[in-house]
């Protein structure tokens, strides 16, 4: 089992420690929903070295990278990033990734689960001019969530983030490391993603966490699922995997089938037009907890099944992520869960559940 470089910190502040995606990751510390609420209401700190980050380079990068994702990549200028996707020729989603463009080469992250799968997808279609080098193991990523981020690392930082505008990013000095400072995260509130060295990345811990328990706390990965999940952000393996496409999970608006010639364009053409199924947000209206695989029905037909699910501690009902029947995907539609032996009432709610973030401040 591989251990982060911020392991020992995890272990003296008494995380719980679980196997996720091969490596020992604290799932929680003082509790989920503390460390959730803290989140929505201050900062939180994660460690999420865990992530895959692979260099792209050489004169033919961005149209490789053109024709290995589905978002339009020359859209972006140096020291902006781009949400994006890869996918199989059926459409399937091979993973779903951040590229972020510097101005003489890419960075792609990746999830820690597909690391060598999309590095050997990536090597099978390289053309000549492209070098792809592969630097996970050299690099540690922080992700400092809440209203209170900017404040909290503006204090420890040269960089101005004031200037950092949402999916841009900058090179900084950060307990005299340089470092890549990104305006990037995965809860819905104001943050940012701090990539650096696995010798600084413990001093950038400790630096953050030294504001104090008032201002920012340690989180772990159970609150990062239930704040994902609020806001409706796909978890691969979960709501995506390669058995989907980005059409049926809501990510449409990354999927440009207008740009020229890409892997699974044809496949998406298709499911644009016949589209099947849409992952929505349920809420329970009886008390209850979706959980993945529990079973959706209208009447006596089943029309869905949960993909991902949890008890909201922002809202405080049950909520899930759901593949739905497109004909009865409609928010407002009210349906039924089966929940072990029981039928709970549930809705089709609008995206997202959690609306008050701070992500645009």
């Amino acid at each position: 089992m591989k251990k982060t470089f911020l392991h020992n910190r995890h272990v003296k502040l008494g995380a719980k420690l679980v196997p996720f995606a091969g490596y020992q990751m604290p799932i929680q510390y003082s509790g989920v929903v503390k460390e959730h609420l803290m989140v929505r209401e201050s900062a939180g700190l994660f460690d999420v070295s865990h992530m895959g980050e692979f260099i792209i380079s050489g004169e033919g990068a961005e149209d490789f990278l053109n024709y290995m994702t589905i978002n339009d990549i020359n859209v972006i200028q140096p020291w902006e990033a781009q949400y994006s996707a890869m996918c199989f020729e059926d459409g399937g989603i091979i993973d779903d990734l951040i590229i972020y463009r510097y101005p003489d080469h890419f960075m792609l992250v990746v999830n820690c689960a597909n690391i060598e799968k999309d590095l050997d997808w990536l090597m099978a279609n390289k053309p000549n001019n492209v070098n792809i080098m592969d630097i996970s193991q050299q690099t540690s990523l922080l992700a400092l969530q809440g209203p209170n981020s900017r404040k909290i690392l503006q204090s420890i930082t040269d960089v101005k983030l004031n200037d950092i505008q949402f999916y841009s990013f900058k090179l900084g000095i950060i307990c005299d490391e340089n470092v890549t400072i990104a305006r990037t995260g995965y809860t819905g509130e104001l943050g940012y993603e701090i990539y650096g060295s696995n010798e600084k990345i413990v001093d950038i811990w400790d630096a953050i966490i030294s504001k104090g328990e008032d201002f920012v706390i340690p989180a772990g990965l159970a609150c990062r699922d239930t704040l994902r999940t609020e806001m409706k952000y796909a978890l691969y393996g979960n709501d995506i995997d390669d058995s989907t496409n980005p059409i049926e999970a809501g990510l449409s608006w990354i999927t440009k089938i207008d740009k020229s010639k890409f892997i699974g364009k044809d496949s998406l053409v298709n499911a644009n037009i016949n589209l099947k199924r849409k992952l929505v947000c349920i809420k329970m209206n009886d008390r209850g907890i979706p959980r993945k695989g529990y079973l959706l029905m209208f009447d006596d037909e089943t029309v869905g099944e949960i993909t991902s699910g949890t008890q909201s501690p922002s809202l405080g009902v049950g909520i899930g992520l759901a593949y739905i029947a497109t004909s009865h995907s409609k928010p407002g539609t009210e349906l039924k869960i089966k929940i072990r032996k029981n039928f709970l009432k549930c809705v089709i709610i609008k995206s997202p559940f959690y609306k008050d973030g701070s992500l645009n401040k």
